[in-house]
């Protein structure tokens, strides 16, 4: 017989999912509207405008940026 032992203590790894920058705020540095960014989506806001809902998100809460003005032999701009 074999197996894993987990102890009770252990947390479950999040899953981070990706969006497309649709707006972004006056102080943002990093990010521009279009480019793909990597989030938890348990740390963000949602509100509903004109009938769609988006994702609210601080800038520090973006893990990664994939956007194409970042080098082609690169990985993308993480924060």
């Amino acid at each position: 017989m074999s197996g894993i032992v987990i102890p009770a203590t252990a947390s479950v790894g999040r899953r981070l999912s990706w969006a497309t920058a649709v707006g972004i705020g006056p102080n943002v540095r990093s990010i521009v509207v279009g480019d793909r960014v990597l989030f938890d989506p348990e740390e963000r806001s949602e509100v509903e405008l004109h009938g769609r809902e988006y994702v609210l998100l601080r800038e520090r809460d973006v893990h990664a940026v994939a956007a194409s003005r970042v080098e082609s032999d690169g990985t993308g701009l993480y924060l």
